[in-house]
């Protein structure tokens, strides 16, 4: 809650926001330890270097955000001060017809970092916004509410991108999506990467493998300082949601990959998850209490789509069978296993049930359907960090789509660097078994898929007959475009992740149709 003049809305509004305003000062007087807030701060340098973003768009509201960080490589370089940001919201991209603005507290606490939730706007409209302190003005952004329920929107374009390893490549990627004609982005984890140097990338990381909060602080405002995403950001509101990269990689709730203590690991994951809240477009409820974070939640997009983003990572079950590539063994069918944890199961489950949207839209990171990577059916070899590791998990989760039969469930995932199309079976190993679900899995933003395992999948794909496509070569995005009637996914690759003026193409295009599940290429 921040203090709001709601400019060109009603006195009403006005007085509610001053009141709102003003216990939300003194509650950040008590929770910055008392320190004096500075309304005219001098900087050694710009102070908006990592750009601006916005996110979680509500029909009435959407979240501001930037991160003041003069020299934000090495800390940021602010004074353990608070200080008083400025922000407007404006109809148009001259800043001209602002129609709310206030102030709000930039704080050491969160890295002077602010998250304003904007609410008392107009549904389904486009928005402008900035943010100043001192004599300093940051970029203008642009951002745009959600439909009302009773709103028939007619068409919904959005990106799903995951997995962008700033040692790999260039984030040519981006600025081909800040281009497009979209109303949101979908990021599905692996914003960041914990890894220290590695050779043989364009770019190389600013630290050994990060641990402490510092640490993960520097390294989002590495990523943030690339103008690619930053552009990204500023054209869209975006949805975000963690994998493992943002902590450590394929850590399993409080288990981590190696052998560090689980009393270093849980400190470790309350620093990752403060930073990752930090440099998010997250509203409050989703700001980490330790190691723990409310990150799963839903947003409606009029009658049109309803997004159900998981986390699939801070509560999950260890990996079976010793994770990694192989055939399974009887744990990956442990019935107790997980991927969400119950009360997230339950919550998806209510959530579907009850949803009146056309478009259910199941937003997660790891690949949900089979895949057997060798294609006899005596050997298997399957991914234990998947769905395929938590075999029972995942049948709850189709036996429940068959049953209950939400309309036109689909799948976006991430995480294996490499485009996938899937029709969802209750039984894989039939292929007359009910297609009860599409997924559709995008490539990296960067990070790599071993050129060595183009070919195995490549001869495995007859042995998966529910896969209808796949492509290891090629980075970029999913460009999705919804309307009643149908759902599109166009597979947007660039041609280099090395070449910083790499092209845009598309590589291939699927389309489901309303109440038919299953994809079709056009």
């Amino acid at each position: 809650m921040e203090f709001m003049d709601c400019g060109l809305l009603s006195k009403r509004c006005r007085r509610r926001n001053f009141l709102l305003g003003a216990g939300f000062f003194t509650g950040l007087t008590v929770a910055s330890q008392g320190l004096p807030a500075l309304a005219k701060p001098r900087f050694s340098d710009y102070p908006f270097k990592l750009g601006v973003a916005s996110g979680d768009p509500l029909p009435d509201g959407i979240v501001l955000w930037t991160r003041l960080a003069p020299d934000p490589l090495y800390g940021g370089g602010m004074p353990l001060r608070n200080v008083v940001v400025r922000w407007q919201i404006a109809l148009d991209e001259n800043m001209r017809k602002v129609v709310q603005r206030g102030t709000v507290l930039a704080t050491p606490a969160l890295a002077h970092s602010v998250h304003v939730d904007v609410r008392g706007l107009e549904p389904d409209r486009w928005y402008w916004y900035q943010f100043k302190v001192g004599s300093e003005d940051s970029p203008i952004g642009r951002t745009r509410t959600a439909g009302t329920f009773n709103n028939a929107i007619k068409q919904l374009n959005f990106a799903f991108v995951s997995c962008q390893d700033w040692q790999n490549g260039y984030y040519t990627a981006y600025r081909h999506i800040a281009d497009e004609e979209l109303d949101l982005v979908v990021h599905l984890g692996d914003y960041i990467y914990e890894y220290g140097p590695q050779s043989g990338g364009p770019r190389q990381h600013n630290s050994p493998e990060i641990v402490t909060l510092q640490d993960y602080r520097d390294r989002h405002a590495l990523y943030k300082t690339d103008p690619n995403l930053q552009a990204a950001h500023a054209a869209f509101p975006w949805i975000v949601t963690w994998d493992d990269h943002e902590v450590d990689n394929n850590y399993a709730n409080l288990t981590p990959e190696d052998n560090q203590s689980q009393q270093a690991f849980v400190t470790r994951r309350a620093n990752a998850y403060q930073a990752y809240y930090e440099h998010m477009p997250l509203r409050q409820s989703s700001l980490p209490k330790g190691p723990n974070a409310q990150l799963y939640r839903r947003l409606t997009f009029g009658n049109l789509a309803e997004f159900h983003v998981l986390d699939t990572r801070q509560y999950r079950t260890d990996q079976p069978c010793n994770d990694g590539l192989k055939p399974r063994c009887s744990r990956a069918f442990d019935k107790n296993a997980t991927m969400t944890g119950q009360e997230q199961e339950q919550w998806l489950f209510q959530g579907l049930d009850k949803s009146r949207s056309r478009w259910n839209v199941i937003a997660q990171q790891t690949m949900l359907a089979e895949y057997d990577f060798d294609g006899r059916p005596d050997i298997g070899l399957f991914n234990m960090d998947q769905w395929d590791g938590y075999v029972a998990a995942r049948d709850r989760l189709l036996s429940f789509l068959k049953q209950r039969q939400p309309t036109n469930p689909v799948v976006i995932s991430g995480d294996i660097h490499s485009s996938w199309v899937h029709d969802l079976k209750v039984d894989f190993n039939n292929p007359a078994s009910a297609t009860v679900g599409t997924e559709f899995v995008g490539t990296s933003i960067t990070s790599d898929f071993p050129t060595s395992f183009i070919a195995p999948v490549q001869a495995a794909l007859s042995d998966n007959p529910h896969t209808k496509f796949f492509d290891g070569a090629f980075r970029g995005y999913v460009r999705c475009k919804l309307t009643p009637e149908r759902w599109q996914s166009d597979y947007r690759a660039v041609s280099s992740i090395i070449d910083p003026n790499a092209s845009i193409s598309t590589l291939a295009s699927f389309v489901v149709q309303n109440g038919q599940a299953g994809a079709q290429r056009v």
